[in-house]
C-alpha cells in the first residue's frame, strides 16, 4: 500500500526540481539584465511550486480513475492508483494547490500592475489540469513535451524574469529554451520508464509513438541541446554563465542509461538525476550571473 511519503518522493523525483529550476533560471536572467525585484521573485517561486504540486495531484487523480497507474507500475506508487487515497480527496488537493498559485499570481499582478498576466496564470492552470484531465487530455495524445517546453521553459523563465526585472532579452529567451529542453528530458525519461504500461492502458505518449530506441535518442538530443544553450547564454552575457554546465556531472549516469538500453528502476534513477542536472544548471547560471 502506498503511503503519502512515497507519493511525495515520487513528486520530488518527477517535477519539483523542474519548477524550482525554471524559476531560478528566471532569476539568473533577471540578474544578467541588471535588475532584481525580490518580492515578485519569491512570489514566482510560490506560484511555480503550487502549480507543480497541483499537477502531481491532478495527474494522480486523472490517471488513477482511468486505471493507467496501477499498483504494479515501476517507481513510486500513486495515491489513487494504489488505493491509498480517495479520488475526491486527491482532486480537492489539486484544486487547493491551484488556488494557492492563483493567490500568489494575483499578488504579482498587483505588485507589477501587469493585469494581462492573469491570462497567463489561467492558461497555466488549464494546462496543468488538462495534461491528464478532461475527456481529451493532451498528455495522452503525445503532446506533453510541447506543453512542458512552453510552460516549464518559455513561460516560467521569461515570466519570472519579466516580473522580477521588468524586461526580457535574447539571453532570457535562450535561457527559457534551455530549461524547456531539460524539463522535456525529465518527462521523456519518465515516459520511457512507463512506456510498456502506457501502451497497455492506451496512453499514447510521445514515447509510445517513438518506441524505446527513438525515445532514448530524443532524450540524449534534448540534454545535448540544453548544454549547447548554456554556451549560447555565455556568449550573450558573461563567460561565467558556463558554470551552468555543472549539469553535465549529473547527466553522465542518465545518458549512459539511455545509451546502454537500461530499464526498470535504473530509469527511475535517471529521471531523478535529470532533475538534479536541471537544478544544477539553474544554480550554476545564477552563480555565473552574480559573478559576471
Amino acid at each position: 500500500m502506498a503511503t503519502f511519503g512515497q507519493w511525495v518522493e515520487g513528486a520530488r523525483l518527477r517535477t519539483l526540481p523542474i519548477a524550482i529550476s525554471s524559476v531560478i533560471g528566471g532569476w539568473a536572467a533577471a540578474v544578467f539584465l541588471g535588475r532584481f525585484s525580490p518580492a515578485p521573485a519569491v512570489l514566482a517561486m510560490v506560484v511555480a511550486l503550487a502549480l507543480v504540486v497541483g499537477v502531481n495531484f491532478s495527474n494522480d487523480y486523472s490517471d488513477g480513475i482511468r486505471g493507467s497507474d496501477g499498483a504494479d507500475r515501476v517507481g513510486p506508487l500513486r495515491l489513487v492508483g494504489s488505493g491509498a487515497a480517495e479520488p475526491g480527496t486527491v482532486r480537492a488537493a489539486a484544486f487547493g494547490c491551484y488556488g494557492v498559485a492563483g493567490l500568489a499570481g494575483l499578488a504579482i499582478v498587483i505588485l507589477t500592475g501587469q493585469w494581462w498576466l492573469l491570462v497567463v496564470g489561467v492558461a497555466c492552470v488549464l494546462a496543468a489540469w488538462f495534461y491528464t484531465g478532461g475527456k481529451h487530455p493532451y498528455g495522452y495524445a503525445g503532446l506533453g513535451e510541447i506543453f512542458v517546453f512552453i510552460f516549464f521553459g518559455l513561460v516560467a523563465v521569461c515570466g519570472t524574469a519579466f516580473v522580477t526585472a521588468g524586461a526580457v532579452d535574447a539571453a532570457t529567451v535562450v535561457t527559457s529554451v534551455i530549461f524547456g529542453l531539460l524539463a522535456c528530458g525529465v518527462l521523456v525519461a519518465n515516459n520511457l520508464r512507463d512506456i510498456d504500461g502506457d501502451r497497455v492502458s492506451g496512453k499514447r505518449t510521445l514515447a509510445t509513438r517513438l518506441g524505446h530506441g527513438g525515445t532514448r535518442v530524443l532524450y540524449v538530443l534534448l540534454v545535448v541541446l540544453g548544454a549547447a544553450g548554456v554556451v549560447a547564454v555565455a556568449v550573450l552575457t558573461s563567460w561565467w554563465a558556463l558554470l551552468g554546465l555543472v549539469m553535465v556531472i549529473f547527466m553522465i549516469g542518465p545518458v549512459r542509461a539511455m545509451v546502454t538500453g537500461a530499464s526498470g528502476m535504473v530509469l527511475v534513477k535517471a529521471l531523478r538525476d535529470t532533475g538534479f542536472a536541471e537544478l544544477g544548471c539553474s544554480l550554476g547560471l545564477l552563480a555565473g550571473a552574480l559573478l559576471g
